[in-house]
């Protein structure tokens, strides 16, 4: 089993800038796709951002393209995820996740106020 914890969320303005960080204890996660996702208050989970084994292969939300940046550094087990131009619509608790185990992390939350 993977342990997954996020870090990194906080309180930030409309249009500033948070960098996520989701590590993990007992596994490398080089073998994982690896994926963020949030879930708003009262809403339904959605995808984020999703990351191949090697970093070649990257997806995004369209409500988030051009402003959030997957990446990941296998080297020192981290996927991050560089949130730039945040709008209040970003508030959610944001979750990594391995794609196909479905094993996830308990959440970071991030907040954007207007």
């Amino acid at each position: 089993q993977v342990q997954l914890v996020e870090s990194g969320g906080g309180l930030v303005q409309a249009g500033g800038s948070l960098r996520l960080s989701c590590g993990a204890s007992g596994r490398t996660l080089s073998s994982y796709v690896m994926g963020w996702y949030r879930q708003a208050p009262g809403k339904e989970r959605e995808f984020v951002a999703v990351i191949s084994e090697s970093g070649s292969k990257i997806r995004y939300a369209d409500s988030v393209k051009g402003r959030f940046t997957i990446s990941r550094d296998n080297g020192k087990n981290t996927v991050s995820l560089q949130m730039d131009n945040l709008k209040p619509e970003d508030t959610a608790t944001y979750y990594c996740k391995t794609v196909a185990q479905n094993y996830w992390g308990r959440g970071t939350q991030v907040t954007v106020s207007s």
